[in-house]
């Protein structure tokens, strides 16, 4: 029996009857006491009319894939915007998909998270497609032995680091003295376009190679404060290396657009993804430090994370420096409003991190080891997304609202903007009843599980017996295809957008995991071979073509 939801969102004496007396209650108290605290909140059903809401772009159903470019196949040991993005493109449009889901594309540093990059704005060079500068002469194939030889299976960033950046200055050194004069003209214009963006990350990305590589915050005094640093003249040589940052800008930027009008040409739209925080050791923080909780010192007064939840029993300790929201709200959100207007064009839609913090933020101790110690302090709330609404109303946003007990306010907030929702199934057959295929709402993104979750099969082998029984029962499956049978259930759900990885589209378990959030190393490193797209496409592609007629996607 299914359950029944009146128009109010809470579960209807049936339902509750039926939780009640079923042989699952018996069996999986838990569940019924996560659905319990779930329907408090009144999560199926939104009680805002539709044309109240502040966006209402959702009305087709599609599905997509989630893949970070980083994991594409390709020659020179990371995934980048060349051709092999462009053949999976091709194995998007040919198996009926309409979505490409990725992470953040900035720059990264330690920790290799997309999540922590050098800025808001820039591209990240590693993404760059250095054939294509062969192609364009600017590097000849001897330039790129370092990089050969490289696993294909994941991402060594050491050798990244190591290696790329030589072979890019190699690039510019080359396109400075040599460039066609209409190259040279298109980097002036954009230079020119983006300087309020660029000119700071170029300078920042030069002084952080000048101090190898430290933050910011640990560079001598007369280089910390950015405005007094502007007043004076920098060094030749400091003024080239930032001009090198700001071509490898340009290149990024160009690939990226090329790459997305060949998306758009076949039908697939990029969902793209802007992280709620910034790094601390970013050319944000480091050129606009009053728009942060800093001091007079420029140390924060208190950092970013997360209390202890599903994912860390100890919480996390993301270590980003907050907002100093009443200062972003005297100026209508400027900010803001200049980062979404740089990521408008990138994406077709926008995925926005950690939705929570746009209602209240957790707020720990700057010298904090754990999370055990928390605030949570009041973020912008729907005063920000009115004024969104106004600058930009055909932005398609999408909440990043996942998590355990999240407060009714935060899920009002999401039905004040209109914005649709995420929800995992993992977390579904694990007990949050809201999140199980059939309790999904049509205005949500639905995923087996996300980048943070362990694949599908890694999931599952995980889980207890109780776990296991519901998910067979439920799905009425023998468990011995888990992925694709999460795969059609999520096709079949009610949410007008499925997203799965492609690990689990690939069938593959807890080797691939992409991120295992509250842990600094080995993540975001999984690639994919071309055979293993080319066996997918070869055997699946008439059944992916199939599920997306018959559920309408």
């Amino acid at each position: 029996m299914a359950l029944i939801f009146d128009r109010t969102g809470i579960g209807s004496s049936k339902a509750l009857d039926w939780l009640t007396k079923s042989s699952l209650r018996r069996a999986e108290n838990v569940l019924a006491q996560n659905f319990l605290k779930s329907v408090a909140c009144g999560f199926s059903l939104s009680k805002i009319p539709m044309s109240e809401r502040l966006f209402n772009w959702l009305t087709s159903r599609g599905a997509g894939v989630f893949l970070h470019p980083t994991s594409l196949p390709g020659p020179s040991g990371i995934g980048t915007l060349g051709q092999e993005a462009r053949q999976f493109v091709n194995f998007l449009a040919d198996t009926g998909m309409r979505y490409w889901q990725i992470c953040p594309l900035g720059p990264t540093g330690s920790g290799n998270s997309p999540y922590q990059c050098f800025s808001a704005f820039a591209g990240s060079p590693y993404l760059i497609d250095l054939t294509g500068l062969v192609t364009e002469g600017l590097l000849g194939e001897a330039d790129l032995v370092a990089l050969q030889g490289l696993p294909d299976d994941f991402v060594d960033y050491g050798a990244q680091w190591h290696s790329r950046w030589k072979i890019l200055r190699t690039a510019f050194d080359n396109f400075s003295k040599r460039g066609q004069a209409a190259d040279q003209d298109e980097f002036a214009k954009f230079r020119k376009t983006n300087r309020g963006w660029l000119d700071p990350y170029a300078l920042f990305m030069g002084l952080k190679n000048q101090f190898d590589g430290i933050s910011w915050q640990e560079w001598p005094e007369e280089f910390r404060r950015y405005r007094t640093l502007t007043k004076r003249s920098v060094s030749r040589q400091l003024a080239q290396e930032a001009l090198a940052h700001a071509f490898y800008q340009f290149v990024f930027f160009k690939q990226w657009s090329s790459l997305k009008r060949y998306a758009n040409k076949r039908q697939i739209q990029i969902f793209g993804d802007i992280p709620m925080f910034v790094a601390m050791d970013s050319a944000e923080v480091w050129t606009h430090p009053e728009l942060f909780q800093m001091d007079e010192n420029l140390k924060p007064t208190g950092i970013s994370g997360n209390p202890p939840d599903y994912f860390s029993a100890d919480g996390q300790v993301w270590g980003n420096p907050l907002y100093n929201w009443p200062r972003h709200l005297a100026d209508n959100f400027r900010w803001w409003l200049s980062r979404l207007r740089a990521s408008l064009p990138l994406y077709d839609v926008i995925r926005l991190d950690h939705f929570r913090g746009f209602h209240e933020y957790c707020k720990i101790p700057p010298d904090a080891t754990n999370a055990q110690v928390y605030q949570w302090e009041p973020g912008p709330g729907v005063k920000l997304f009115k004024i969104i609404r106004k600058c930009f109303p055909e932005a398609k946003l999408v909440a990043e609202d996942l998590g355990i007990n999240i407060p009714g306010s935060v899920r009002r907030l999401v039905d004040d903007t209109g914005l649709p929702g995420m929800k995992v199934m993992q977390f579904g057959f694990e007990g949050e009843l809201e999140y199980l295929p059939h309790n999904t709402i049509p205005d949500s993104v639905l995923y087996p599980g996300t980048h943070d979750n362990d694949t599908a099969w890694g999931w599952f082998r995980t889980q207890g017996d109780r776990v296991k029984r519901f998910l067979k029962r439920y799905l009425r499956v023998s468990g011995n295809d888990v992925s694709w049978d999460l795969i059609r259930a999520g096709y079949a759900a009610p949410s007008r957008i499925f997203v799965a990885p492609l690990q689990d589209f690939l069938n593959l378990g807890s080797e691939a995991r992409m991120n295992t959030p509250g842990t600094s190393s080995g993540n975001w490193c999984w690639r994919f071979t071309s055979s293993q797209l080319d066996n997918l496409w070869k055997n699946r592609a008439k059944e992916l073509r199939e599920y997306a007629k018959l559920y309408e996607r």
